[in-house]
């Protein structure tokens, strides 16, 4: 995980920049589509400063409008693409995930915890047909995948506390953890172990296994893992077979960042 920014003087920043970003970051699954109003009620603009926005983006084609609703054009990818282009950590952690990859025949992904977010930045297939895992830029709710589990890990208690306070705690299958004590519970007990383990909390039928990367002074940057088929390994195979490769390498990994 990121340290906090530095703070910087309110007079050197352009509150413009900011806004634009709040009204592209507006739209998402829930919200393909977004009138002006919308948009202004998502992100505490004006009306008016909500549509200029939208107007904006549609002349640098970064949005198409049919005169009453607006969406994101592909053009916004780019915004993405910049990220992982110019990243150090994805191309640092890339060959390490690719090896884990081809010595146990799944995929690999690293992911790094972004506030109440899980993003995927890295990704190694597997040599099959269908693999399981998620894409660079798919972003989750952290409390439903195993990499938020040990990044949050890491968290001091008071850190931790506050994190969880003002987490939306949603539930796709009736074995995800929705309650605030239990999940408090699940991610200390992931610091017991330095990783972790996460049965059908997103999709019934998978299981997750991860592990934070740390530096060497035991601040996280990401978190490593697999996700497979249920019926692939058990949880004891998983710890035997998978946990060592993962934790190889976050210890390989950890002098290089």
């Amino acid at each position: 995980m990121d340290s906090a920014p530095s703070p910087i003087d309110r007079k050197d920043l352009i509150e413009g920049l900011g806004k634009g970003l709040r009204v592209i970051e507006a739209f998402d699954d829930d919200h393909p589509r977004l009138t002006p109003s919308e948009v202004a009620t998502l992100t505490g603009l004006s009306r008016t400063a909500a549509r200029r926005f939208l107007l904006s983006l549609v002349h640098f084609r970064y949005a198409a409008t049919d005169g009453k609703y607006f969406w994101l054009m592909p053009r916004v990818l780019r915004l993405g693409q910049s990220y992982l282009g110019a990243a150090r950590l994805p191309r640092l952690v890339q060959p390490f995930i690719q090896r884990i990859s081809m010595a146990s025949g799944e995929t690999v992904n690293f992911s790094v915890l972004d506030g109440h977010e899980v993003v995927y930045i890295a990704r190694s297939n597997s040599a099959r047909l269908v693999s399981i895992g998620f894409h660079p830029g798919a972003r989750l709710a952290a409390h439903l995948v195993t990499p938020g589990t040990v990044m949050l890990a890491t968290l001091a208690d008071d850190a931790l506390d506050a994190w969880i306070e003002a987490h939306e705690f949603t539930q796709f299958t009736a074995f995800g953890v929705h309650d605030k004590a239990e999940f408090r519970e699940v991610v200390r007990a992931a610091r017991a172990l330095d990783y972790w383990i996460t049965e059908q909390h997103l999709e019934l039928g998978l299981r997750g296994l991860a592990v934070a990367l740390k530096d060497r002074r035991g601040e996280c940057h990401g978190a490593l893992g697999i996700v497979l088929q249920m019926q692939t390994m058990t949880r004891e195979q998983m710890i035997e077979r998978l946990l060592p490769l993962l934790r190889d390498a976050v210890n390989q990994l950890r002098p290089l960042i």
